[in-house]
């Protein structure tokens, strides 16, 4: 828990050249929270916190925010919420009241936005999630009025992947039995309470099925016991440690399916690194088109900034996020948080992911839902409205 003291001595300096006086106007101060420790920690240092580094060292090379003509540098103020949604409503409580911060920007998972959602409410922020996908978003979106939701239902992210899996079956290229896990998180348990059902709609038999608690270890368990169920596909909705242990496990167990599906962090440049060819036809949750213009210069200048890659799904809608925010504040020209929210909610965005809306507070026409490691690339092959979508391959062993 600190205050980022290398980019406030970078804001003032740089207020000061721009200003060309010796003192510049107070700046916009940016409260952020979420996972520096914890289970969660790895998918927040990819998805999350180079995203805010980028934004803020590109508004602040270009003078800062406009606000009613008057440019103001962004200071950030970040908190580790270590995993913990309690944490995490602490530190959100703590820039408001105490660090007196003019934003304060959506935690970073399903489970933390959805924690923190009552104090987003009560403090007036807009909580424009780029890391949760819940059916709840009616819900949510009805009791909240400033929470937006970028990556879409649980539903339509489960029941893609299962149409995809359908497809392959049709197509004669996998059989009818799948081996089903999850983690035991708000995102896991919501994705197989709709993903068994999705399933079990389309015909599949679930030869097995188990959850484990978010922080396991040890997975090799769940791989064996899914092997001896002879599965034709395996389905994980999974978090980034698992995610990452679950292929493990799956190499060492030399998993036999030609469907092998993992969810958050299938998408992470690393998954990619550290699998290498063994990545080659592995599913997951979300997807990019890769041959974007706007998505190849944002992940240029990201890498160029922080020395990350970004993801090939929430890091674009995190980045979004952020810009959908700038461009409500300069256009109103206010840190009225009410008045932001409402440009948001009235308005279209065009931003790196394409043009984005919404709709009751929820993205809901254009994102993806399914991507797959293709030539070294994670490719969106299935989506709500986006282009670029590339049609997916079978899983060919792990050599």
């Amino acid at each position: 828990m600190k205050r980022r003291t290398l980019l406030k001595a970078t804001t003032t300096l740089a207020a000061s050249l721009v200003a060309g006086v010796a003192m510049a106007a107070d700046p916009i101060i940016v409260g952020a929270v979420a996972p520096k420790t914890g289970p969660l920690a790895g998918g927040a240092a990819v998805t999350h916190w180079p995203n805010i580094e980028l934004w803020v060292s590109e508004v602040n090379e270009r003078g800062g925010l406009n606000l009613g003509g008057e440019q103001r540098m962004l200071e950030v103020i970040e908190y580790d919420d270590q995993t913990n949604p309690a944490e995490t409503i602490k530190a959100v409580q703590r820039l408001a009241t105490q660090d007196d911060a003019d934003i304060i920007l959506a935690p970073y998972s399903t489970g933390l936005n959805l924690a923190a959602a009552p104090i987003f409410d009560k403090l007036g922020f807009p909580q424009i999630t780029s890391s949760a996908a819940t059916d709840q978003i009616e819900e949510l979106s009805s009791q909240f009025e400033d929470m937006f939701f970028l990556l879409g239902r649980s539903t339509d992210l489960a029941e893609d992947a299962v149409e995809v899996l359908s497809d392959l079956r049709e197509a004669g290229e996998i059989g009818n039995s799948v081996a089903m896990v999850n983690v035991a998180d708000a995102f896991g348990i919501e994705l197989a309470a709709v993903g068994k059902p999705a399933l079990e709609a389309a015909g599949f038999d679930i030869v097995y099925e188990t959850s484990y608690p978010l922080g396991t270890q040890d997975l090799s368990p769940i791989m064996k016991a899914a092997k001896a169920a002879e599965p034709d596909a395996f389905v994980a909705w999974s978090y980034p440690p698992d995610t990452f242990g679950l292929t493990e496990q799956a190499m060492i167990e030399e998993l036999d399916v030609k469907a092998f599906y993992t969810a958050v962090a299938t998408a992470f440049p690393s998954y990619g690194a550290r699998f290498g060819s063994a990545a080659e036809g592995v599913m997951g949750i979300g997807g990019v088109n890769t041959a974007s213009p706007d998505f190849q210069d944002y992940a240029a200048r990201l890498e160029a900034t922080t020395g990350s890659k970004p993801d090939y799904w929430a890091s674009g809608m995190m980045y979004a996020s952020l810009q959908i925010l700038e461009e409500a504040i300069e256009t109103t020209g206010t840190l009225d948080m009410a008045e932001v929210t409402q440009f948001i909610k009235d308005n279209s965005f065009e931003t790196v992911m394409g043009t984005i809306e919404f709709d009751d507070q929820n993205n809901n026409t254009a994102y993806w839902t399914v991507g797959q490691w293709q030539d070294g690339e994670f490719k969106g092959i299935k989506e709500t409205g986006r282009e670029g979508a590339v049609e997916p391959i079978i899983k060919s062993g792990w050599e």
